[in-house]
């Protein structure tokens, strides 16, 4: 993608990775590019399932973006945060509350954290379809850029991966794929994210929990690597472990949308951002997804006319005659993440909501 033609932006210089001693989960790398291959496919579908049942987060490697490509989406990640000026980003500020949608900034300080404290990180959202609204000014001659790369986790990412999934549960490999279109009525899209330090009374009334533990509410999210580390996910043996960075890397999960369509066989996975190592405690931390939803028309009711799930007993979160669409579920979600008044759950460290009447946790 990088080319003499392109517009000239500001590089960002990246953290060095931590080289403090942690406690890493053990997370399956998947190379994407032995999908290619009928025997590639099938070895990958069930690499891919037992990654989801182990954990619901993998690494994928070999998906056919550069590290000079690489670069140059974090480059264009930071803009929104270090270019733009506070009076502008109100300009473009989302109004998730009101629409149920995270399109634009989400600015500091919206979402209420733990004790009184509320969050010191803002990110940026940008719809698959670009034109969909208007973007600062900044962002404008990049728009073919942020296109083409939300193209590319679609069709070379996201596409590859929900074919494994379907394979994994013994469905014709496009059911999947044929529910998360790229020209549908959607909200699949692209976040620039930025956490900035905090201060010591902040860490100690959140015990350093930057982001509660939750599941995405999408089917899946691509996560393209970065060396801050902060990103821990909560294993089947209920311990937090962190999230090692490699280079080049994407980071895939789980979420709620293909918990209700594989009827619990594949959980989303619970996670959480906490303070940095020390060694990285004086750095922001800039993250770049795509995260993934179904069409918005999609009930999300599970699959029953898979055999492994047959198999295995499909676990519904609430009647099919009561299941949510997909806009249903991200409006929901949206309009009272870090807004609504929390219960606290007989579980030890878990709060809770009742969202469409399906019950949504989140661990302190």
């Amino acid at each position: 993608m990088p080319s003499l033609t392109l517009p000239y932006i500001p590089h960002y210089v990246a953290a060095p990775p931590s080289k403090e001693t942690l406690e890493y989960a053990d997370l399956a790398i998947i190379d994407i590019s032995k999908a290619d291959t009928e025997e590639g496919q099938a070895a990958l579908a069930i690499e891919v399932r037992e990654a989801l049942l182990n954990h619901g987060f993998f690494y994928v490697v070999n998906h056919g973006y550069s590290q000079d490509q690489t670069d140059r989406i974090f480059d264009i990640a930071d803009l929104p945060f270090s270019v733009v000026s506070d009076s502008e980003k109100q300009i473009y500020a989302g109004t998730m509350k009101q629409s149920g949608s995270y399109q634009g900034y989400k600015l500091r300080q919206y979402w209420h954290i733990d004790a009184g404290v509320r969050d010191q990180l803002e990110h940026y959202n940008i719809n698959r379809d670009v034109t969909k609204r208007g973007h600062p000014e900044t962002l404008r001659p990049l728009l073919p850029e942020l296109k083409e790369f939300s193209k590319y986790n679609h069709f070379n990412v996201l596409h590859p991966v929900l074919r494994l999934i379907a394979r994994s549960l013994e469905l014709p490999e496009d059911t999947l794929v044929n529910n998360h279109d790229y020209d549908a009525i959607g909200e699949t899209y692209v976040r620039f994210m930025k956490y900035y330090p905090r201060t010591e009374e902040e860490e100690v009334k959140t015990k350093n929990v930057w982001l509660k533990g939750h599941t995405d509410f999408g089917s899946i999210t691509i996560l393209w690597s970065q060396p801050v580390a902060g990103l821990q996910i909560l294993t089947r043996e209920g311990k937090w472990r962190w999230v090692r960075h490699i280079e080049n890397a994407l980071v895939v999960n789980t979420g709620d949308a293909l918990d209700f369509l594989t009827g619990g066989y594949y959980k989303g996975t619970i996670h959480r951002v906490v303070k940095p190592p020390e060694d990285q405690q004086n750095y922001t931390r800039l993250g770049v997804f795509y995260f993934v939803m179904p069409n918005d028309d999609v009930k999300l009711v599970p699959m029953a006319e898979s055999p492994v799930m047959q198999r295995a007993g499909i676990h519904r979160r609430c009647d099919d005659s009561e299941a949510p669409t997909m806009e249903q579920w991200r409006k929901a979600r949206t309009s009272a993440y870090g807004q609504s008044e929390l219960e606290n759950s007989k579980e030890k460290g878990v709060e809770q909501e009742i969202i469409n009447g399906v019950l949504v946790k989140h661990y302190n």
